[in-house]
């Protein structure tokens, strides 16, 4: 209805997963990697899970378009069925023949074993993707387990992915389920989009359809951000309804106002109501205003008397801005996002993060002449005393995957920069370091303020070369496998000059170990894989 008035050729928010229109943010890029690495001929048992509407069917299509050569594909994507069901199900996938109707698991099994062997026989695997597993019963889940005991001496014949919602974790954690739990070799949770990602998400789709101008305010990107929590589908809907109610009103632009009303038809009053970014504000706002009710008829129960107060001191403090100071409490520090942005104890220049992020590291900060420290100084120094600096804009999973303190940039409401040391990511917390006082946030405030961009300090390997690759030969080479050795497990047996080439099997080494670490599986070791590579080092903070 409103294409041809905002001059698109087709709509950018069909709920259809078009993969013209799929938008890989660093989340779902990470979330594939998990897959592909499943999909490869040591994955295992890989468990992806993710909140209704996060893209993970979307990945799953991905996933299918690229298939490795010589993996042969079995999708279920109706989990609700019985263990006899779900292994005809797979033989029907796998084009594998038997007796009908179905009606013995042995002789099922019996005939996949064998299809499963002349497959491997053809130096091939077989991958089984199962899609909503979390509706799996606990006892089909069991036969699954079951089947990963299909083997040979060296190998196992099935490799499975589970896609679901967050519940089948839950479930994994059941004691009946412990041993299908303890075989799973990688797990990945799939959170929605931050910010700047659904910024990014929407001015895609508006491209691909044809779109040659902003339709959407950079408020208004930040505030479906809010009312949608960043889910990609919730993201559409509420985007679709706004184009629609911008039409209706011959608005060229989807102001705020347009945004919100769109919430509200797309997902109810009383849910726009309960969704954590509305309550949060308003309580927010009306905490205060009861708590200083509450105080003052405390003080005086007479209602004229109280009221008249409050007015007067309201009237003093109208104009004085709202300082707040970090609390301490049993070495813990609690705090809210003001805390840093204007707390007498949380200087925010960049010279101070850095000073706080280096002691970690038992270094002192250069002296320089420049008049404030910046992170160009500090990278340009950090290589005459044995370290890099390595900077990137990732987000929250990025960071727990690098494991080593970094400073964060943040952006305040009137677009003020500020830098912090963030030293722990434990669950939901992110644990700030001031020098003289530390904080404690949790994700949701710091990040409508923080936009990925992070700079950390690591300690480069002794090695001469930046890149290794396919072909390269050396010290570095025999390098890189004693590391790989040392992290596989693998009994470290040294080899001769001659034989320190990176040929393809250790390319092959090296891709794995990328999976594992969500680096992008090129085979060629750079500044991120070396920075994986030399986490275990005993000096890394």
């Amino acid at each position: 209805m409103y294409l041809s008035y905002f001059g698109l050729t087709e709509n950018p928010f069909d709920l259809t997963p078009d993969p013209r229109f799929l938008f890989m943010s660093q989340r779902h890029r990470e979330a594939l990697a998990h897959l592909l690495f499943g999909m490869g001929e040591k994955g295992g048992f890989v468990l992806l899970t993710g909140e209704v509407g996060t893209g993970k069917t979307t990945l799953c299509r991905s996933l299918l378009e690229q298939v490795p050569e010589g993996v042969e594909v079995a999708l279920v994507l109706n989990p609700k069925q019985t263990s006899l069901e779900l292994v005809a199900s797979l033989c029907d996938e796998l084009k594998v023949s038997y007796p009908t109707p179905a009606k013995s698991l042995k002789v099922l099994i019996d005939h996949l074993n064998r299809h499963l062997l002349e497959i491997h026989a053809k130096g091939q695997w077989t991958v089984v993707i199962i899609d909503e597993a979390q509706n799996l019963s606990t006892d089909v889940l069991e036969q699954v387990r079951l089947l990963t005991n299909l083997e040979t001496t060296t190998r196992k014949l099935l490799q499975i992915l589970l896609i679901g919602q967050p519940e089948l974790q839950g479930m994994m954690a059941q004691p009946e389920l412990r041993q299908l739990g303890q075989r799973i070799t990688a797990r990945y949770h799939l959170t929605p989009l931050s910010i700047e990602e659904t910024a990014a998400y929407i001015e895609h789709r508006l491209e691909v359809a044809g779109c040659k101008r902003p339709l959407f305010t950079r408020s208004t990107l930040h505030l479906i951000h809010r009312l949608s929590g960043g889910v990609p589908r919730l993201i559409n809907t509420i985007s679709d309804r706004a184009l629609l109610g911008a039409y209706g009103r011959k608005r060229s632009v989807v102001n705020r106002r347009l945004a919100r009303r769109a919430a509200a038809e797309v997902m109810g009053k009383k849910t726009l109501m309960r969704s954590p970014g509305v309550t949060g504000w308003l309580l927010a706002l009306l905490f205060p205003v009861l708590l200083g009710v509450g105080w003052l008829f405390f003080q005086n129960p007479n209602p004229g008397q109280w009221w008249a107060q409050w007015q007067e001191d309201s009237s003093k403090t109208a104009t004085k801005p709202v300082v707040r100071t970090v609390h301490e409490k049993a070495g813990k520090a609690l705090g809210t996002i003001d805390d840093v942005f204007y707390g007498e104890k949380t200087h925010t220049h960049m010279q101070n993060a850095f000073q706080s992020l280096l002691k970690y590291w038992g270094l002192a900060i250069p002296n320089t002449d420049e008049p404030a420290m910046s992170s160009r100084s500090v990278c340009e120094w950090a290589p005459s005393v044995g370290y890099r600096c390595y900077s990137d804009r990732g987000n929250w999973t990025t960071l727990k995957h690098l494991n080593r303190p970094a400073v964060l940039e943040l952006i305040d409401d009137r677009g003020r920069r500020h830098y912090v040391a963030a030293m722990q990511i434990k669950d939901q917390a992110v644990l700030l370091d001031f020098g003289e006082s530390q904080l404690s946030l949790s994700k949701n405030d710091l990040d409508p303020f923080w936009f990925g961009d992070f700079t950390l300090i690591w300690k480069p390997p002794p090695i001469k070369s930046a890149i290794l690759k396919k072909g390269d030969s050396g010290p570095d080479v025999r390098w890189l496998k004693a590391q790989l050795n040392r992290i596989e497990g693998v009994s470290d047996v040294s080899d001769g000059m001659e034989k320190a080439v990176f040929d393809d099997i250790l390319e092959m080494r090296v891709m794995n170990f990328q999976r594992s670490y969500a680096v992008e599986a090129d085979g060629i070791v750079g500044e991120q894989t070396l920075i994986q590579l030399t986490k275990a080092e005993r000096e890394t903070p």
